[in-house]
């Protein structure tokens, strides 16, 4: 991921964030020592966020497509009230290995259900609703896994969708993934079904609900 916020106000946000506790830090270094592509992993900043958004609207079930090393699963399970549950879906066996061991070692351990495999298939195998759902997976099926998750989202539930700026790529997209994300930012625009809006937080962070 090519940085499209200036290095100084990333390390300023980072620096007035509350900090994440000492297991989620070794999970990020963790992340960054044995795992390939360390820039997917969330980071304190969108952690926060993912966890403020999960807090605010109250939320009790969660659905996240794409776990990748568990620290956005857990960010989000710190803000669910008792009984509130995480289900996060990873194509990449190896990676769910990976994130299940710190989830494992959280507080949190309860409140998190991995399933592996197409993330596609996972949700269709599902029943709502999902008070928040993160999508976050391949990037070339974005539009296919919003038209899935629409359905399940709860009344005043949230869609937050993330990399879509992609580097700044939408711009003037380059590829497959720049691409179909920024044929989504312009169908979520002019989408009567929602409101969105996209905000420039790292990579690009679009939070979607129902239109009233």
């Amino acid at each position: 991921m090519t940085p499209i916020v200036d290095p100084d106000i990333e390390r300023y946000s980072d620096a007035h964030t509350t900090p994440g506790p000492d297991w989620l830090d070794a999970l990020a270094a963790e992340t960054r020592e044995q795992l390939e592509c360390p820039q997917m992993l969330t980071g304190p900043v969108e952690g926060r966020l993912l966890e403020t958004l999960v807090w605010v609207i109250g939320a009790r079930r969660v659905l996240e497509l794409g776990t990748y090393s568990g620290y956005s699963a857990l960010s989000m399970a710190a803000a669910l009230p008792d009984g509130g549950k995480v289900i996060t879906c990873e194509l990449d066996a190896s990676h769910a290995e990976f994130a299940q061991r710190h989830i494992d070692a959280s507080p949190y351990a309860d409140r998190i259900e991995i399933r592996v495999g197409p993330a596609i298939d996972a949700v269709r195998s599902l029943d709502g609703p999902f008070d928040l759902v993160f999508i976050d997976a391949d990037k070339t099926g974005y539009s296919d896994y919003f038209e899935a998750t629409l359905p399940l989202l709860s009344e005043r539930g949230l869609i937050v969708i993330d990399n879509t700026l992609f580097s700044g790529d939408v711009l003037e997209p380059s590829s497959d993934s720049s691409r179909a994300i920024a044929d989504l930012n312009d169908r979520l625009a002019a989408d009567p079904r929602v409101v969105c809006v996209l905000l420039p937080v790292r990579d690009g962070v679009t939070l979607v609900r129902r239109a009233s």
